[in-house]
């Protein structure tokens, strides 16, 4: 089906804002990172009351993962530059296609097999002028924060019955992790206030409600690599934004990754299509 994908389509979109948004922003890493995730465990806690019980272990192990991937990220992103913090984080699909047969007990298709390069190249592309040696700890933070995403959609795919509980639990432990330090931060500004409401509803919230809508119907190889769109977008609002041009071969790769990402939503809608039984 076609719903699934675009679900997940649209939470790339949403995801690819955060790097324009954390540029914009005058706090800290701690604060943006727990501000967000606070924010978008009371939306999603009013929004969903299945998502208010405890979580099972296997939730709550999800819910872990999903915190990591949200507050390295922001972190990686005070510490080394946006480009490397998505280039690195967005290695999840590697894990995925690794991890996924030996978890979930879904072998990649042949498609995906092929699909997978392909992705790669555009990121190697897209990146090849941003990525910077040094950084050292931001480049670390970011690659671990990749390690923990994959974990977060293999567990999701798993997990989906218990979806909404992983999201609002994840959110909290996500926000509650880094409280402290975020307490010793900078007085936000109005827009500060801005940009963390929009992070948390929208950009965090929002997006994970999408993906996981989107992860129940969708392979998980495939999802990690539809979510590709986000590096792509992610310049083009930095840039918009905050005014950083991204490179001619960023927009080459960037070309690469959208028409790899439409034919595999089509391929994967039409193979969905035709595996499902008749009525």
């Amino acid at each position: 089906m076609l719903r699934p994908r675009l679900y997940i389509l649209a939470a790339a979109v949403l995801w690819s804002t955060a790097g324009a948004a954390v540029k914009l922003s005058t706090l800290s890493a701690y604060q943006i990172a727990s501000g967000r995730s606070l924010i978008a465990a009371l939306v999603l806690w009013l929004a969903f009351p299945a998502g208010r019980k405890l979580p099972s272990l296997r939730a709550l192990g999800v819910a872990v993962a999903y915190a990591a991937t949200v507050v390295l990220f922001i972190i990686a992103n005070k510490l080394t530059t946006s480009a490397n913090a998505i280039f690195l984080q967005d290695t999840a699909p590697l894990y995925v296609l690794v991890l996924s047969p030996l978890l979930l007990k879904e072998k990649p298709s042949r498609s995906e097999l092929t699909a997978a390069p392909i992705f790669l190249v555009g990121l190697s592309l897209f990146f090849v002028d941003k990525l910077e040696p040094g950084q050292m700890l931001g480049n670390v933070i970011a690659l671990g924060s990749g390690v923990a995403f994959a974990l977060t959609i293999l567990g999701l795919r798993a997990a989906s019955s218990e979806g909404q509980v992983v999201l609002v639990w994840g959110n909290l432990l996500a926000g509650l992790s880094v409280l402290v330090p975020a307490l010793g931060g900078p007085l936000p500004t109005p827009v500060d206030v801005g940009l963390l409401a929009f992070l948390g509803v929208f950009q965090l919230g929002l997006a994970y409600t999408l993906f996981h809508w989107g992860i129940r119907e969708t392979p998980a190889v495939e999802a990690s690599l539809l979510i590709l769109l986000e590096p792509v977008l992610n310049p083009v609002w930095t840039f918009l934004l905050a005014g950083e041009r991204p490179g001619p071969w960023a927009l080459l790769g960037g070309g690469i990754i959208l028409l790899a990402t439409a034919w595999r939503t089509v391929l994967g809608a039409r193979s969905a299509k035709a595996s499902a039984p008749a009525p």
